[in-house]
């Protein structure tokens, strides 16, 4: 007998209205559970959505249980600290040595068909505990991934303080395209308003140091450390920049790489511009990150 239970959790605010959704397969049958908290968290829905659905399931089987809850499944498997949820731990843990638990990180939001319906039903939870009906399109479950939206819709700083400190790196890239005898005078030192590639790389870095004072809703955190580089292509007049940005904090550094690309390609512009105004900035793009809830992410 092959057993797998996806599970979610949902929470409308951190804290505020939650709830939890979990899917059992047991040889193909289906069974969806879900329930919710009137003034909860999102991590301790998540691991409440474990907590039912291992009790739904007999003692002795093996079981596979897929969460895109990094909170969890590395609390379970990398020995996590347990410094929040203290209640629900030992009850979880009583569950899982009756029987013998796989378990399996899952990517939220990333076309997963049974993470995105135990998402629905976490939802659907969340807003029953809140006692209103669902603020968007019947049927459709809020769009989690837009977490710079609350529950009504409304612009927010999203809340990191329940997230534990982790390493994270994140590496973005742009392009600048000028006449290919603009690029021979940055190459040669021949600019009149100085070295382009200095000025421009102490300008990427100032500026993702500066990323939560430009962009509204980003967290002021503490930066390792941010690197700013050129790439030349003489024959296309082109200049590639890539930026990398890292630190130990509660929330990534993408805004802080892309910030710096941003202004380190704009800097350029501004000391060429008296010979080429005809200059043209473009594919600014994230090209990986690592650490963080989410997991790693790298561009095609």
């Amino acid at each position: 007998m092959t057993i797998d239970i996806h599970t979610d959790g949902s929470c409308l605010g951190n804290p505020g209205p939650g709830g939890w959704g979990a899917i059992v397969v047991t040889d193909g049958a289906e069974r969806e559970l879900s329930g919710g908290d009137a003034h909860t968290t999102n991590q301790r829905m998540e691991v409440t959505a474990a907590i039912k659905g291992l009790a739904a399931v007999p003692a002795g089987g093996a079981v596979t249980v897929h969460s895109d809850s990094l909170y969890l499944i590395n609390t379970m498997t990398k020995g996590w600290k347990r410094k929040a949820n203290v209640d629900l731990w030992p009850e979880l843990d009583a569950l899982v040595r009756e029987r013998t638990v796989t378990w399996r990180w899952v990517k939220a939001h990333a076309g997963h068909a049974m993470n995105e319906r135990a998402d629905g039903l976490a939802v659907a939870a969340a807003y029953a505990a809140a006692g209103r009906p669902p603020a968007r399109i019947a049927g459709a479950a809020p769009p989690e991934g837009l977490s710079h939206l609350d529950a009504e819709g409304r612009a927010q700083m999203v809340d990191v303080s329940g997230k534990p400190d982790s390493d994270r790196t994140a590496t973005a890239a742009g392009v600048v395209t000028m006449k290919p005898e603009t690029l021979a005078m940055i190459i040669e030192g021949t600019v009149e308003k100085g070295d382009v590639f200095t000025v421009a790389r102490i300008a990427g870095i100032s500026a993702a140091k500066r990323t939560w004072d430009l962009i509204p809703l980003a967290h002021n955190i503490p930066l390792g450390q941010v690197t700013v580089d050129f790439e030349t292509d003489a024959a296309k007049g082109t200049v590639a920049i890539t930026a990398t940005a890292r630190t130990t904090a509660k929330t990534g550094v993408e805004m802080e790489a892309l910030t710096a690309v941003s202004l380190a390609a704009l800097t350029i512009y501004d000391m060429c511009k008296a010979v080429d105004r005809g200059m043209r900035i473009g594919d600014v793009r994230l090209l990986e990150k690592r650490g963080g809830v989410h997991g790693d992410y790298a561009a095609e």
